[in-house]
């Protein structure tokens, strides 16, 4: 089974681009952006995240399986946060009883 190696210089750059990136994190925690601090912060752990997959766990080399594994991981976690956001975007609708 033949497998690609990436050369040290990527894993390099990629772990430049990771430290950048967290301490672009922990700027945006300071920084008062408002209700935009979580969406920035997300972001880039997005960025973060995408950059771990594709070069440290070697996804932009796999398979055709292993891609869709991840891609059925990636539609999971969109359909877990859409079911959450919707119940907390919900939540004041109906008054609470008692009140």
């Amino acid at each position: 089974m033949s497998e690609h190696i990436d050369s040290v210089k990527t894993y390099a750059l990629v772990f430049a681009a990771l430290i950048a990136a967290t301490v672009g994190t922990t700027a945006v925690a300071f920084v008062d952006l408002g209700p935009f601090s979580v969406v920035v912060a997300l972001a880039i752990a997005v960025c973060k995240m995408l950059l771990v997959a594709l070069f440290f766990m070697h996804v932009r080399h796999s398979t055709r399986l292993t891609r869709l594994v991840v891609l059925g991981g990636l539609l999971w976690l969109l359909i877990l946060l859409s079911l959450t956001m919707s119940d907390i975007l919900t939540r004041g609708w109906v008054g609470v009883p008692g009140r």
